[in-house]
């Protein structure tokens, strides 16, 4: 479905502006082709609907066929897509998606976000709130702007008696904080803000049965067994989509002419 702001459109509007002059002037328009999309290293996929149609809408004629779905693994020179239709659309895409570029989570690249946490879906993770309508995040700035701890309090149970069917999730930069949110009511997730494993393993066993938690901040490959080995429910990590890298794919002419 398209939307207003729709990320396929604004990104070939961005490359392909009022036409590929290259492929103007070097492919002759009716040239039929076939290729196909190919992974140049190992990784597992996402985002090959959106890849299918970025082509069709170049050329609704195109016909493409996807491979490898989402979710699927893939390994050196296995085919991803292959795709039927005229040489200057197929090029012209191949030219336009050599910038992509996804990096971030909810701070993510504007008009960008659907597909990027798509992308989190299809590789095993889960998603976080989408945006700043869908949940209560309350962070230290919210605690600093309420007057006292009742006033928090007081402002939870508001949130949950006018949203019932919101998640609210409130981080704790201590165990102290972590034990005056467990006296409240109505807290579905406590974010455990750059704790140390132990701290977050004792966090857990305070709210046992009472509340979920989240780990976040300072993840890294090296600790992410360990901060899971402590029993947390949730683990966010920043880089699954500000550091994601474009994985290495080509596209490749397996016939050309009629």
């Amino acid at each position: 479905m398209k939307t207003p702001l729709d990320p396929i459109d604004i990104a070939l509007r961005e490359d392909i502006g009022a036409g590929d002059l290259t492929s103007e002037f070097f492919v002759a328009p009716n040239l039929r082709a076939h290729a196909r999309i190919v992974a140049n290293e190992a990784a597992v996929i996402a985002g090959a609907e959106t890849a299918a149609e970025v082509f069709r809408r170049v050329d609704p004629a195109t016909q493409v066929r996807i491979v490898a779905g989402d979710g699927t693994a893939v390994n050196p020179r296995d085919n991803v897509i292959e795709l039927d239709g005229t040489a200057r659309a197929l090029l012209t895409v191949d030219a336009a998606s050599d910038h992509a570029r996804i990096i971030d989570t909810r701070k993510t690249t504007p008009g960008l976000r659907a597909l990027e946490k798509a992308a989190v879906l299809a590789g095993g993770g889960a998603n976080h709130r989408f945006g700043l309508f869908d949940m209560v995040l309350v962070k230290d700035n919210h605690l600093a702007a309420c007057a006292g701890w009742r006033d928090f309090a007081n402002a939870i149970r508001r949130a949950r008696g006018e949203r019932p069917g919101v998640q609210i999730e409130v981080e704790a930069d201590n165990l102290e904080q972590v034990r005056e949110l467990l006296q409240i009511d109505g807290i579905d997730v406590i974010l455990l803000d750059n704790m140390k494993p132990a701290q977050i393993r004792e966090a857990v066993a305070l709210g046992k049965g009472k509340t979920k938690f989240e780990a976040s901040g300072g993840v890294t490959l090296k600790n992410i067994r360990q901060i899971a080995a402590t029993g947390v429910d949730f683990i966010s990590i920043g880089a699954l989509t500000h550091s994601a890298r474009a994985i290495d794919l080509s596209l490749e002419f397996t016939h050309v002419g009629a």
